[in-house]
């Protein structure tokens, strides 16, 4: 709502006839209160601070706010120039507010393009990461910070469009339906943030870790005192993992991670992954998944649906919902679990 504040608020006060009035007007035109950018550092950060909860700003990071500090210092001798030395307008002559200019428009969103980029960038690294870390990937998914990105680029088509279809954007009237289509998009933002907490509460109450997987990745190469690390030699280990799996049927834990299997074997999260990796062709989270369909097969293939519900079944196997489950089997068999269901009923 931050970014909402900063973007939607002048131009509320416009409507309301704000403009108008000389004291108003001289708070409209002087005060910075569209600061575009601003908006694309603060969205890349608060991307980072959601997906990796150790993130924390370095110094370097600061350099991200020279642009917004530069033309807040622009706005202040602006302010200065005209209010307090020539108590006239000089800068503001056009009497049109700087924030609208179509040079400070322009380069703002080219601003806040090349932060959603960033954005984007580091959310697909974490997506990767997270389904080589755990067995319940998607229960976990911080599927909202996706949409939260589509959003934010619907934002940025939308000024584009209405940048093509009106450049002077001083024009507030003939721009109502930017501002009213922004609105709509920025709500649906909160909206989304809102519903993220309520699911975060049900996973707690489900038990199911949310791992910082940046964490994770960066202990996956710190090798232990009482750890093997085989390094890029992972043949041997295809056979072990098949029977750690088969045997010990640690896929019916909905909770498994990459470091419950390396504890198991006594090696490092770094060699598991690479064996799962350079072995089956797999990330962590469809591997287990894999095994996982297979048991949920022999069961239907002994009839044990006949007894229980398909999602007790699946539940069994190791999968923690239903629509997990869904699509892990879609993904594995081409087919829907009723389908398969279907097909084996007509052998």
């Amino acid at each position: 709502m931050f970014l909402y504040a900063m973007y939607i608020v002048p131009y509320m006060l416009g409507y309301a006839g704000w403009y108008g009035k000389d004291l108003t007007a001289d708070i409209l035109f002087f005060i910075p209160f569209m600061q575009v950018y601003l908006i694309g550092p603060v969205f890349y950060f608060y991307t980072k601070t959601q997906l990796n909860g150790s993130f924390k700003l370095v110094k370097r990071d600061y350099l991200h706010f020279v642009p917004a500090i530069l033309y807040l210092i622009y706005s202040l001798i602006v302010f200065v120039t005209d209010k307090l030395i020539l108590y006239e307008y000089y800068f503001y002559a056009d009497k049109r507010d700087k924030d609208l200019s179509n040079w400070y428009q322009a380069t703002g969103l080219v601003s806040m393009g090349f932060y959603l980029v960033l954005s984007l960038r580091y959310y697909f690294n974490y997506k990767n990461l997270l389904f080589e870390t755990v067995s319940y990937a998607e229960s976990v998914l911080f599927k909202w910070m996706r949409n939260f990105m589509i959003a934010f680029l619907g934002i940025l088509v939308l000024r584009v469009m209405f940048f093509i279809l009106n450049p002077e954007w001083g024009n507030f009237g003939s721009q109502f339906w930017h501002y009213i289509a922004f609105s709509v998009v920025f709500y649906y933002i909160a909206i989304t943030g809102y519903s993220n907490v309520v699911r975060q509460i049900a996973l707690a109450n489900e038990k199911l870790k949310t791992v910082n997987v940046f964490d994770e990745h960066n202990q996956k190469h710190e090798t232990t005192d009482n750890v093997i690390d085989f390094g890029k030699d992972f043949s041997e280990w295809k056979h072990k993992l098949t029977v750690l799996m088969v045997e010990e049927q640690l896929y019916e834990n909905p909770r498994l991670t990459l470091t419950d299997v390396a504890r198991e074997l006594n090696i490092t999260t770094k060699t598991v992954s690479g064996a799962v990796n350079n072995e089956f062709n797999m990330n962590f989270n469809d591997f287990v998944n894999h095994y996982r369909i297979e048991a949920v097969k022999a069961k239907l293939d002994k009839g044990e649906q006949n007894f229980t519900t398909l999602l007790g079944i699946a539940l069994d196997c190791g999968f923690n919902s239903k629509a997990t489950f869904n699509r892990a089997f879609k993904k594995s068999t081409n087919l829907s679990p009723k389908d398969y269901l279907s097909k084996i009923k007509n052998k």
